[in-house]
């Protein structure tokens, strides 16, 4: 017997977030492929609101779910979450108005304590004053590192449930 899906976690949250008084779209939750790319994709669809109003306006949540993939090619650490999410501040540098999380169900990412990370149009900027450079965290895989030091992973803790990742694009 099934009790929970990716999908009912994302119906979930936007219920919630209507509830909150966001015009809300579901994206998908079958969401797969290379972290980077679907973070700049999101980034992408939140730039767009932004600007235009499409494909939903603002006060917009819009939420995805399944599981994205990293190819490692640095020695830092990290997981997709934190990954997609540095991808995403990257993406998003200087933009005002959009915020970005990333997490997983089941309370961990990758071999961290964090769920995931939260991001916006500040993070990058934030960090290069910290003396944080965002392309090479990214190029190293140390996502954890990276929002460790802003102070913006998403710590739940073990939450004993999995049904994939869960991503939030809020935008104001």
């Amino acid at each position: 017997m099934i009790i929970g899906s990716n999908i009912q976690a994302i119906q979930a949250a936007r219920d919630k977030a209507v509830e909150l008084g966001y015009n809300s779209f579901i994206l998908s939750s079958f969401v797969e492929g290379e972290t980077r790319e679907v973070a700049k994709v999101h980034a992408a669809i939140a730039k767009e609101i932004s600007c235009t109003g499409h494909p939903v306006a603002a006060p917009a949540c819009v939420i995805s779910g399944g599981e994205t993939t990293v190819t490692i090619r640095g020695r830092g650490k990290g997981g997709r979450n934190q990954e997609f999410a540095l991808a995403a501040a990257i993406a998003l540098d200087g933009w005002q108005g959009i915020v970005m999380l990333s997490g997983g169900t089941d309370g961990t990412d990758g071999p961290t304590d964090a769920a995931g990370a939260l991001a916006d149009g500040e993070s990058v900027p934030r960090a290069r004053v910290m003396g944080l450079a965002a392309q090479a965290c990214l190029g190293e895989n140390d996502s954890y590192h990276f929002f460790h030091q802003l102070g913006d992973l998403l710590i739940t803790g073990p939450t004993f449930t999995n049904v994939m990742d869960l991503r939030l694009v809020l935008v104001g």
